[in-house]
């Protein structure tokens, strides 16, 4: 199997290869579990975040990096836009999104008490990495839709042309592998 070696905030891995397309593979990122990596992005992407109140992530794997995020600054919660409409959701805030990892619609849910402690509030959207900015770009719409105001766009890489936005913060860059 083919590998690409990376190191983010001082700790190395060695990522394997996968084909997620005809043309196309990426080198499979996945901060579930290793707690080691966590941490140490975590603390370097809090350096960069500008004044906040509050951050955001998708369901699932941002949620560990946005918990350590949290930690770090010392907040008392952070916000997960849910894949599906839960039983205890009232009036939830719904957007659909295609990630280059899913490859198919998923929901993106904000339940309604969520949406109202995002209400006015300095909001950071969290992930694990941004390619095609499509995961993002719908937390983006959420946050709106429930009045927040976007003040960064953070992850730990930015895979593919993502890393040539200007309007996200980053801590590595990651290539895709075309063939």
């Amino acid at each position: 199997m083919n590998t690409y070696n990376i190191e983010v905030a001082g700790v190395k891995r060695n990522l394997p290869i996968i084909k997620i397309k005809e043309d196309l593979s990426i080198a499979s990122f996945v901060i579930l579990g290793d707690t080691e990596l966590v941490c140490a992005a975590a603390e370097e992407i809090v350096k960069k975040l500008p004044e906040l109140d509050i951050l955001v992530t998708a369901e699932a794997k941002g949620i560990p990096l946005t918990f350590e995020i949290s930690r770090l600054l010392k907040m008392k919660k952070y916000i997960v836009a849910r894949k599906s409409v839960k039983p205890y959701m009232d009036s939830p805030i719904i957007d659909e999104v295609v990630s280059i990892t899913t490859q198919k619609k998923q929901l993106l849910v904000l339940d309604e008490q969520d949406a109202l402690s995002i209400k006015g509030k300095r909001v950071a959207i969290i992930d694990d990495v941004i390619s095609t900015g499509e995961s993002i770009k719908a937390i983006e719409r959420l946050v709106e839709s429930a009045g927040g105001i976007i003040a960064a766009k953070a992850a730990i890489l930015a895979e593919g042309d993502a890393a040539n936005r200007n309007d996200i913060i980053f801590l590595e860059k990651l290539p895709l592998f075309e063939d």
